[in-house]
């Protein structure tokens, strides 16, 4: 096995403050004594789509579900450092979790709508949260599928089960769903792994169409994927952040040799 500086880094930091949607400073995450997330320091472009690339078991997927606080539902878990949203420190106690789960939704690996009809999947959080003019409802739901590119198969069944759509018909459904709140951030946590080469194509269209209005974090094992959808790919390994630049240097022309080796296929 190949032996790596892992002292060595390529980061970058956006030129314009003002493009910068969400930035993590000094972020460290412990699974009780195991630190999983050693001191990541990324910034992320609005309206842009990052990668975040790297071996299972690298820290990707922690350090995703840390934007938007997910990782406070497991036990023993400790993150410090900072995660800057609009000049606030969400990593912090005095902060309203389910207000910044709001701002920066999250689609997960495999799809979970819930066990209600169609449109209930997306109208019900609205509902939950004051909504109740059924004709904004109505708009919103449609809005939501329309930008989830899922409308024009599902707008004469809204009534039937959520659970009776295919298996990327219902991983759309989840992002229209995350999308209806409004969110400023989208977090994507493998959103393709579990489907078919036809539906990932249809949730990468409907993911690069999305960055027009939401900011997209996205981890994925699929480098080809990260390749076709992604503005910028960050590549993490052994809770680092080693290598963060445009997507097409990381594949083209990665200043560090380990990501080179990964985006090869010659790590290890």
């Amino acid at each position: 096995m190949k032996t790596y500086n892992w002292e060595e880094r390529n980061i970058i930091t956006m030129e314009n403050p003002e493009d910068v949607v969400l930035h993590t400073n000094d972020l460290h995450v412990w699974y009780g004594d195991n630190e999983a997330i050693k001191g990541v320091d990324l910034q992320f472009k609005k309206n842009k789509v990052t990668s975040l690339i790297g071996p299972s078991g690298c820290g990707k997927s922690t350090y995703l579900r840390s934007l938007n606080r997910m990782n406070d539902e497991i036990a023993h878990t400790k993150v410090t450092g900072e995660i800057m949203y609009k000049g606030v420190n969400i990593n912090s106690k005095q902060v309203d979790v389910y207000e910044t789960r709001q701002r920066i939704g999250m689609v997960f690996q495999r799809p979970n709508p819930f066990s209600k009809s169609i449109y209930e999947n997306i109208a019900f959080a609205l509902k939950r949260h004051g909504e109740k003019d059924k004709h904004k409802l109505d708009e919103i739901v449609e809005t939501s599928l329309k930008q989830a590119a899922l409308w024009e198969q599902v707008k004469d069944s809204l009534d039937k089960s959520a659970l009776a759509l295919s298996g990327g018909q219902q991983q759309r459904l989840c992002i229209a769903r995350a999308i209806a709140m409004k969110p400023d951030i989208l977090l994507l946590d493998e959103p393709a792994s579990a489907l078919d080469p036809i539906s990932t194509g249809k949730v990468e269209e409907t993911i690069v169409s999305l960055k027009d209005d939401y900011s997209i974090v996205i981890v994925t094992h699929n480098m080809q994927q990260a390749a076709r959808i992604s503005d910028y790919t960050a590549f993490f390994y052994l809770g680092h952040a080693i290598e963060y630049d445009e997507t097409s240097k990381i594949f083209t022309r990665p200043k560090i040799q380990a990501t080179e080796d990964y985006v090869s296929g010659h790590f290890g």
